[in-house]
C-alpha cells in the first residue's frame, strides 16, 4: 500500500513538472516557466509579433499601445508601454507570462506581485531567431517550428537582395529612425538589412547602433539615398543645409508611411517585409546614378 502511494506521488511530482521549463532571458536571469503559459501579456512589438508568428496569438490577453500586428489583436486591451507599464492592468489580466523588453520598466515589480516575467530585446538578425527560440520554449512550441519560421524570413530577405540590381548596389544611405534626429547604424539590424542588400551606411558602426546625429553629420556625408518615416520627412528641409543636399534637391527620398515605418523599425518576424520595402526604394533611385551628381 504504502510503496503504490509512493509511486503515485512520485508520479504526480513528475507529471507536474513535465512541462517545466528554465530559460535565461537578456537580463542574464533564470526564469522558471512551470507549465505551458496560457494567458500572455506583451509589452513589446516585436515579442506580440512573434508569439503570433509562433501560432499563439490566442494566448494574448493583454499588449502595449504599440503593438498592432496583426490585426487579430486590434481589440485586445492595451497596457501601457514599455516606460510607463499599467502595472494595476497588467497584474488585472492575471497572466501566467509577461514578455517585455529588458529596456522596459516595471519587471521586478511585476517579479514582487508573483508574476512571471520574461525580458528579452532582439537587436541584430541573430537576436531575432534567438529571441524567437526562447518564446517558442516557454510557449512549448517545438523549437524545429521556430527555426522553420526563421528560415522562412531568412530567405525571403535574401530573395529581396536577390531582386536588386547590380546597378542599385554600392548606393550611399541614410536611414533615419526618429526625430532629434536618431539615424540606424551599420551596427544596427536595420544597418545589417541594408548591408544584406548591397547598400552603404554613412552611419559607421562606432557610433552604436541608433546614434543621435548632428544634421550637419549627414549634410557633409551626402547620401546618395535618404530613407525616412512620413512624420520625419516634414520638416527635412528646414534643417540648416538639407535643401542644398543632392538627395533632396533630386528628390531621392523614399519616405515611408506610418505602418510601413512600424516594419522597418521592429526586430521581429516582419523583417522579410521590411527588406523587400527596403529593396524596393534601393531599385526605384537607382535609375540614373548621375541624378547623385552636383
Amino acid at each position: 500500500m504504502l510503496k503504490g502511494i509512493l509511486a503515485l506521488a512520485a508520479l504526480f511530482i513528475m507529471t507536474s513538472t513535465a512541462h517545466a521549463v528554465v530559460l535565461r532571458d537578456d537580463r542574464q536571469i533564470e526564469v522558471t516557466i512551470a507549465k505551458p503559459p496560457q494567458r500572455i501579456v506583451s509589452l513589446l512589438p516585436s515579442l506580440t509579433e512573434t508569439v503570433c508568428a509562433l501560432g499563439q496569438c490566442d494566448k494574448l490577453v493583454g499588449v502595449d499601445r504599440y503593438s498592432n500586428w496583426p490585426e487579430s489583436i486590434a481589440k485586445l486591451p492595451r497596457m501601457g508601454g514599455g516606460i510607463d507599464p499599467n502595472i494595476e492592468s497588467v497584474v488585472a489580466a492575471k497572466p501566467d507570462l509577461v514578455l517585455m523588453a529588458t529596456s522596459a520598466r516595471g519587471a521586478e515589480r511585476f517579479t514582487s506581485l508573483g508574476l512571471t516575467v520574461l525580458a528579452l530585446e532582439p537587436r541584430s538578425h541573430a537576436d531575432v531567431q534567438r529571441v524567437m527560440r526562447i518564446v517558442a520554449q516557454a510557449l512549448d512550441v517545438p523549437v524545429v517550428e521556430s527555426d522553420r519560421v526563421w528560415r522562412h524570413i531568412d530567405a525571403a530577405v535574401n530573395a529581396a537582395a536577390q531582386s536588386i540590381p547590380a546597378q542599385a548596389k554600392g548606393q550611399r544611405v541614410y536611414f533615419e529612425v526618429s526625430r532629434a534626429p536618431y539615424g540606424a547604424s551599420e551596427s544596427s539590424f536595420i544597418g545589417e538589412t541594408l548591408q544584406r542588400l548591397g547598400a552603404r551606411n554613412i552611419l559607421p558602426a562606432s557610433l552604436g547602433p541608433f546614434p543621435k546625429i548632428n544634421p550637419e553629420f549627414v549634410v557633409r556625408a551626402q547620401p546618395d539615398l535618404i530613407m525616412v518615416g512620413d512624420s520625419n520627412f516634414a520638416d527635412m528641409a528646414t534643417r540648416p543645409g538639407w535643401q542644398n543636399m543632392r538627395a533632396m534637391r533630386t528628390q531621392r527620398v523614399c519616405h515611408f508611411k506610418s505602418e510601413e515605418s512600424d516594419v522597418l523599425v521592429r526586430a521581429g518576424p516582419r523583417m522579410a517585409e521590411a527588406a523587400r520595402l527596403m529593396a524596393k526604394c534601393l531599385t526605384g533611385n537607382a535609375n540614373d546614378k548621375s541624378k547623385g551628381q552636383p
